[in-house]
């Protein structure tokens, strides 16, 4: 078996040189063929992998020419990259935590020198050229961060622009590594020169066939197939949402297959190729409506992935939501955190491929900065009750997995806001309770984190209240601590001007203080008016619930203000 990890990116500075309160931000910057794509990641060593922001700018490096970068296609690529190192200083992470690689139009270009120089002068980022068995190796990697497949020998497929990856791991080890120079972006071109999608796939059959990989890949074997990249998740997306029937709404159709997972069958597939294929005025319509800027190149993305699913027996694809960008930052989370392993809880995966299904870019974002900041209040109130003497008036013990099912509310408090925004908590309570979704937690798991979701916004709920009725009085406690913790967290997540990377909670004689920072003009006001209206409100319920009170404190702020 290959080595995990290879010396592609061993020319970087040592990570385990940074300062123990650098942030837990990482990113990765992927040069593609068609698109440069930039992650935001945050992670921690326990295992806990959320892509929180996502930039993509169609490039297209690899429209001009097979052999070469053009000077427009340069100063493109310059330009993107260098409003990403924008996005990427806003954000404040370390140069030491960003990786840029570059995939097959670079690996083939032979001006690719040149252009690694002029990124590196304008922008100071290195940029590591993947060779196809490496892109494939990343890909795998980021998988792993997405579905429950480590022990399993899983194949999976990442169609590209220029060319198309395929690997087959177990346990995190790569078996096999195969790059075909077959993407959607130069059989598009491919086509168009010929006239016919017929003339397409006797090519894609030829290229796969003299590749040998049909034969590589049944000496290795597989049981699962996945498939990541752009390309097939929109054409998960066209299954879920019926297009190769007639198109409905999409908020109606995603709500009514709420229940679905990340797959689609070989005749669903199939139905959707077929319709894509179709001429007309009307169609290519339809077809720009739906794909939106993926419409140029999805006849070709589509015909290739049929053309590999006829070629390799392929019955069924898992898709993953995650693929070369999120695998880029696993290994550098390898290297950054000791122990960190490329197997996350099937606990946290169900609720990040949940999360992902229903929230667009926003949405995550928003819901991974209000898990970091519950996290931050749940571990000072713990360590409160932990070390308090017999005054304590909350007679509870806050495990470990209570903070799991914290941060799985934070994450999914607004998934149910597909539909629209009123009501969007019920529709959330009832997406988590009626579906199997969140795989490993227990009932009264499940039960907890859909009522910290329905109750994370409007009234406070009671004792009383119709869904807190014959639940056992120790659990109701604990929703009432969690509960007023997401609320709190949820309401300062709506302020932008707020840097909640060192959120901390303290405890004196006086009660408990929220300190965190505040970027920008120090002589900013730290809370806009609505939203200290709100909080003002929970820090009464706070009052309420611990019998202590709680303080909030800007510590960047000109004066400290107490509420």
């Amino acid at each position: 078996m290959k080595k995990l990890f290879p010396s592609s990116l061993t020319a970087q500075p040592s990570p385990k040189t940074m300062s123990p309160s650098s942030s837990n931000l990482f990113a990765s910057i992927d040069m593609g063929t068609n698109s440069f794509k930039m992650l935001i990641v945050q992670a921690d060593p326990s295992g806990k992998f959320l892509t929180i922001d996502r930039h993509k700018n169609p490039v297209c490096l690899g429209r001009d020419s097979s052999t070469s970068i053009s000077v427009e296609s340069h100063l493109r690529a310059l330009q993107c990259l260098q409003e990403f190192n924008q996005i990427l200083k806003s954000n404040d992470i370390s140069p030491h935590r960003i990786r840029c690689v570059a995939t097959a139009a670079v690996r083939e270009a032979d001006n690719a020198i040149e252009l690694r120089k002029a990124i590196h002068e304008s922008t100071g980022l290195d940029v590591v050229v993947l060779s196809g068995e490496e892109e494939a190796r990343f890909v795998y990697l980021g998988v792993l961060q997405f579905l429950p497949v480590f022990e399993k020998r899983v194949l999976v497929v990442d169609i590209g622009g220029g060319s198309t990856e395929f690997v087959i791991g177990e346990r995190g080890n790569v078996i096999l590594g195969v790059s075909l120079k077959l993407g959607h972006v130069g059989l598009t071109q491919k086509s168009l020169s010929s006239g016919n999608v017929l003339h397409m796939r006797k090519f894609v059959k030829l290229v796969i066939r003299e590749s040998g990989l049909i034969e590589k890949v049944k000496d290795c074997g597989f049981e699962v197939v996945v498939g990541t990249s752009g390309t097939i998740r929109a054409i998960e997306k066209a299954v879920v949402y019926g297009y190769g029937q007639d198109l409905v709404d999409s908020n109606e159709v995603l709500f009514r297959n709420c229940n679905r997972d990340w797959k689609f069958s070989r005749g669903e597939f199939r139905s959707v190729v077929d319709r894509l294929c179709n001429e007309g005025v009307e169609e290519r319509m339809r077809r720009d409506e739906f794909f939106k800027r993926r419409s140029e190149f999805i006849v070709a993305g589509a015909v290739l992935l049929e053309e590999i699913f006829e070629a390799l027996g392929i019955e069924e694809m898992e898709v993953s939501g995650y693929a070369l960008g999120e695998g880029v930052i696993a290994e550098t989370l390898a290297k950054v955190f000791d122990g960190y392993g490329l197997n996350p809880s099937t606990r946290w995966l169900s609720v990040v491929r949940l999360a992902t299904r229903y929230s667009g870019k926003k949405g995550i974002k928003s819901a991974a900065k209000c898990a970091s900041i519950a996290n931050e209040i749940f571990e000072g109130f713990r360590k409160w009750i932990e070390i308090a003497d017999n005054q304590v008036k909350v007679n509870l013990h806050l495990t470990k997995k209570d903070l799991e099912c914290l941060e799985a509310a934070c994450l999914l408090h607004n998934i149910g806001i597909f539909t629209g925004k009123k009501g969007y908590h019920k529709r959330t309570y009832r997406i988590i309770m009626n579906d199997d979704y969140l795989h490993g937690y227990s009932a009264e798991e499940v039960k907890l984190i859909a009522l910290l979701t329905r109750h994370h916004r409007k009234k406070f709920p009671g004792s009383d209240h119709s869904n807190l009725k014959e639940i056992p009085e120790e659990f109701k406690i604990k929703f009432r601590i969690l509960c007023i913790i997401i609320r709190i967290s949820v309401i300062l997540q709506q302020n932008g001007c707020l840097n909640f990377q060192d959120v901390k909670v303290l405890h004196s004689y006086e009660g408990f203080e929220l300190v965190f920072g505040q970027t920008g003009n120090k002589n900013a006001l730290p809370l806009g008016e609505d939203i200290a209206r709100e909080l003002k409100k929970e820090l009464a319920q706070f009052k309420i619930v611990f019998q202590q009170r709680l303080f909030e404190v800007q510590s960047c702020s000109l004066e400290s203000s107490k509420s």
